[in-house]
């Protein structure tokens, strides 16, 4: 029996951005699918995506002008990072990956993926199929050695009540999209002020991205504004930027276009010098990634 897909697949049409991305710019935030029956899919998913291929991701990213992109492991795979793998190789020195593990990885398979291209490892507190976050410290003390970070996927309360935890972890953390903030809280809600304390102490790093998540009514997304520039203005060293394609599970949001996102990043940083740390220099610190 056939496994069927039951989120939509992303817009095929990129509308071209106003401007092309500056030379050796990274995408930090990308999933590739395989067709629902190629691979594990773990009992536990939220969702069954339809096939998102590399190919097809690498020529949303040209039609940017991006060369290099990290691709993450989605939560429908769980601990088996075979499909991700597969796509971080395939992309050779312009691939990095962030996986999934628990505290009982072997160590072969650690350095198997360290050797493939993978930086760090995700918790997702937000969907179903993340590892428990009683691991969290195990998780630390297994990929502190490497240089690994932690990849958080985490909503505003569970940021709030993890706090304490989080900063005793000798790893560096990554927030994804914005931190997840109350779209009608403001920039000192207490989740988002905890954010930009920690991206202040210079051991986290978020992405401004996933402006859909913030502001689900489409394209342009005004309310994410807000958020986006503050952490421009105070912390442009500490961000990051993802197109968080092929954006499955959006629900109750429209499908982005990647067009209308990547402008949304030149909006937010007019200035081109801002621009290139958090499309190139950041990244590339971040990810391990060589020179272009």
């Amino acid at each position: 029996m056939s496994i069927e897909p039951d989120i939509p697949s992303p817009d095929a049409v990129i509308k071209p951005p106003r401007e092309r991305a500056p030379a050796g710019a990274i995408d930090c935030h990308a999933h590739v699918f395989a067709a629902p029956d190629a691979h594990y899919l773990s009992p536990n998913r939220a969702y069954t995506p339809p096939e998102a291929t590399l190919a097809s991701y690498q020529a949303m990213l040209a039609s940017l002008g991006i060369q290099r992109g990290v691709i993450v492991q989605p939560s429908l795979y769980g601990t088996v990072n075979d499909c991700s793998r597969e796509a971080v190789e395939a992309m050779g020195d312009n691939g990095r990956g962030v996986a999934v593990i628990d505290q009982n990885v072997a160590e072969a398979e650690l350095q198997r993926l360290h050797q493939a291209g993978f930086r760090g490892t995700r918790f997702n507190f937000v969907t179903d199929g993340g590892i428990d976050l009683r691991e969290l410290e195990a998780v630390a003390e297994r990929i502190k050695d490497l240089g690994w970070h932690i990849q958080c996927f985490i909503d505003r309360h569970t940021l709030l009540e993890l706090l304490p935890r989080l900063k005793t972890l000798e790893v560096d953390l990554v927030f994804d999209h914005l931190g997840q903030p109350d779209p009608q809280g403001g920039i000192d809600q207490p989740s988002f002020r905890a954010l930009r304390d920690m991206l202040a102490g210079g051991r986290a790093w978020t992405k401004i991205s996933g402006a859909y998540r913030v502001d689900h009514a489409g394209a342009p997304w005004p309310i994410a504004d807000q958020f986006a520039e503050c952490l421009v203005r105070e912390a442009p060293d500490r961000l990051l930027w993802g197109s968080d394609w092929p954006h499955p599970h959006i629900d109750p949001s429209p499908m982005p276009n990647d067009g209308d996102l990547f402008n949304r990043l030149l909006a937010w940083t007019p200035d081109e010098a801002v621009r290139k740390k958090i499309l190139v220099d950041n990244p590339s610190r971040l990810y391990d990634f060589g020179p272009v």
